[in-house]
């Protein structure tokens, strides 16, 4: 009898919500370059999810939800091992949206990995920084690889999409393979 392996899953969100984004574009290359015979990957669009803003009685950590896009949020995220979060920088800063969708959770969060990549000039640097606070403050684990997506304008076309994403991103290929090399050495029982 053979038995049947379960790999690891990884969610990576698509921290993004704005109408024009190109978030959900490098999320789809980030889970394609990540793709790992170890781990099972699928994209979390907060678009779709959409939250509403924090709106729950009690605090997260009381985990004593009351709302059911709460409780459908805990249970999602609750079947992950681990996590990447795609992101742009605004104002030096993470999208709204997202921070929205930590906040609403807190245990859920807890000790598990997570990557940060976000891209911006200059790879989103600030923004990163600041995410990073956030994730640590929910005890997750912050993981050593988190490539610095940078864009530059010349990769873009006349509405603001990408002209090819291979192309403009092909210098991260190998350090999307070491974040999912990472993820295989944390979480894949040996």
């Amino acid at each position: 009898m053979s038995e049947t392996v379960n790999n690891p899953n990884i969610g990576i969100i698509v921290g993004s919500n704005r109408p024009t984004r190109i978030c959900l574009t490098v999320a789809e290359w980030v889970m394609k370059e990540m793709q790992h015979k170890a781990l099972t990957l699928s994209l979390i669009d907060l678009m779709e999810v959409n939250l509403p803003f924090l709106d729950e009685p009690e605090i997260p950590a009381h985990h004593n939800y009351q709302n059911g896009h709460t409780k459908a949020w805990s249970e999602k995220i609750s079947n992950y091992d681990g996590f990447v979060l795609v992101f742009p920088q605004y104002n030096w800063g993470y999208p709204a949206v997202l921070k929205n969708a930590l906040d609403h959770l807190y245990d859920e969060w807890a000790h598990k990995p997570v990557s940060i990549m976000c891209y911006g000039n200059h790879g989103g640097f600030q923004a990163a920084l600041a995410i990073k606070l956030v994730t640590q403050g929910l005890h997750m684990y912050n993981m050593s690889t988190n490539p610095p997506l940078d864009i530059e304008d010349e990769m873009f076309d006349e509405h603001g999409q990408f002209k090819d994403i291979d192309a403009a991103f092909a210098r991260y290929k190998q350090p999307m393979q070491a974040v999912s090399a990472e993820f295989a050495d944390l979480l894949v029982k040996k």
